[in-house]
């Protein structure tokens, strides 16, 4: 596993797409003095965090261990598979973020763009090989996507300038 700041390094330096850098941030903590050494991740657009998850911090309201199971979530520790749930609610922490880049670093760009892992899908997105033809060729598949995939696909489209679909019928 490398360190952090080689994993901040090559994601906003080496892949971040240049019409993003700047702008987007990634952020990760452990807490060091807890016994497990749990802690959090974040994705930040201009300062304000756009996507975030703790194990403390929204877990605690995703409802019980059962709960979250009978509504087909899981927390996303450890690095296992991060989900739109997961997403929505922050059930996910550092040790995902870190399997996330894992995958993505190791995989080619069309791999990390079909990810069932939705964080290696959003590291695509605001990756510098996928281009602007790219961008405009998913719009279609975007309507369906979950919505922070959404979130960060038009975040991307803005930064390049390309208009969607739905903002030039208005």
């Amino acid at each position: 596993m490398h360190r952090w700041s080689y994993i901040r390094k090559k994601l906003e330096a080496d892949y971040l797409a240049p019409s993003l850098r700047g702008h987007i941030q990634y952020y990760v903590t452990t807490y060091s003095k807890d016994p497990d050494r749990n802690g959090r991740a974040a994705i930040r657009f201009d300062g304000q965090e756009v996507l975030h998850g703790s194990y403390y911090g929204d877990a605690r309201n995703a409802g019980t261990w059962e709960e979250i199971l009978a509504r087909g979530g899981n927390f996303a520790w450890k690095g296992m598979q991060v989900d739109d749930f997961t997403l929505k609610t922050g059930t996910f922490d550092q040790n995902a973020f870190y399997g996330a880049f894992e995958a993505f670093d190791n995989q080619s760009i069309d791999e990390s763009l079909q990810s069932d892992n939705l964080l290696v899908r959003i590291f695509a997105l605001l990756d510098r090989r996928c281009g602007k033809r790219r961008l405009a060729a998913m719009q279609e598949e975007m309507k369906a996507a979950p919505p922070a995939l959404r979130t960060f696909y038009r975040l991307r489209c803005d930064a390049e300038g390309l208009r969607l679909e739905e903002e030039a019928a208005s």
